[in-house]
């Protein structure tokens, strides 16, 4: 575990989520939250990763849902030079302000030990992270096109067989180069859409449709995201949108003051005089007939047939 640089006590230390710098807007907490949740919830093995880290505000939120016993590495370049001068000049553009002595002191703030950090380009992180162990991956570094694309094939070879990849930006007009990468990688490399935000893709070299099903069910149930289905050479992904949307419940920091959690003597828990959550594909009728007439029909009967597997049929 990389130990702290003595000066990052000195910086100011952000009490929320909010106060670190970044860009990581609700709907992407939320499909983070979910994501790691349904990975849990089936017991998925593997480690987390995120290339390029900037202030830390991702890492922080990953950091919070690390498993006993797993490993999160965090690779980016931070004060160290890019080896050409493209990648150089984009640094120098857009993160000259980064350190690694930022991060550090906003990931300490939330969290007791740091994630294993790698100080160099993502491309070195195959030297770093054993193939095959990684369940959850974030690429968020180099907007270059040479380098998104090296940077997809490396976790392609690091994530588990039913592992998730992220990519930041798939979109945005100031950086193509990540949108060539990613669509090359759908078209040429295997990789398979699950959904999109505004700002993240989110796909995996494993089966989509087990997390599309489990997905639809759960905005179902939420009711307060927007969604639709489209198809892209002929395979379904969800496009979603969370304006307006809570943010997750799950709360970010590790570090809890004394008693914190702890219910005065003979008071009842917290989720009393709550409604109990529903079970696992519990949509209501009305929900279930709308879904049969606007969803696709690989996805309506994919939901029927979990459903099915729900009651014991």
């Amino acid at each position: 575990m990389t130990a702290p640089l003595a000066e990052s006590a000195a910086l100011p230390r952000p009490t929320h989520l909010s106060e670190v710098k970044g860009w990581f807007f609700t709907a992407d907490q939320l499909m983070f939250d979910w994501f790691l949740a349904h990975q849990q919830e089936r017991s998925a093995p593997g480690d987390l990763l995120e290339l390029g880290a900037y202030m830390g505000k991702s890492a922080i939120f990953l950091g919070a849902r690390l498993r006993a016993g797993e490993r999160f590495t965090v690779c980016d370049l931070f004060d160290s030079p890019a080896e050409d001068a493209s990648n150089s000049r984009e640094m120098q553009k857009s993160y000259a302000t980064l350190t690694r002595r930022a991060f550090e002191a906003n990931y300490r703030a939330f969290h007791e030990e740091l994630p294993t950090i790698v100080q160099g380009l993502s491309s070195v992180v195959t030297d770093h992270v054993e193939e095959g162990s990684v369940r959850f991956a974030h690429i968020d570094a180099s907007h270059l096109h040479a380098h998104v694309h090296g940077d997809i094939l490396a976790v392609r070879t690091l994530l588990t067989a039913h592992g998730v990849v992220v990519l930041d930006d798939y979109r945005a007009e100031h950086c193509p180069g990540v949108a060539a990468a990613t669509w090359q990688a759908v078209a040429n490399e295997g990789l398979r859409p699950i959904c999109l935000t505004g700002t993240k893709f989110y796909g995996t070299w494993g089966d989509p449709e087990p997390f599309q099903h489990a997905l639809l069910e759960w905005i179902a149930a939420r009711g307060d995201i927007w969604h639709e289905v489209q198809y892209v050479n002929g395979a379904p992904l969800i496009r979603l949108s969370a304006k307006g949307a809570g943010e997750p419940a799950q709360p970010v920091s590790r570090h809890r003051p004394a008693g914190a959690g702890r219910r005065p003597q003979g008071a009842p828990p917290a989720s009393a005089g709550r409604p109990a959550p529903r079970p696992p594909f519990a949509l209501r009728p009305a929900v279930r007939r709308a879904a049969r007439d606007v969803l696709p029909p690989v996805v309506t009967r994919a939901l029927a047939r979990a459903r099915g597997r729900a009651r014991g049929h």
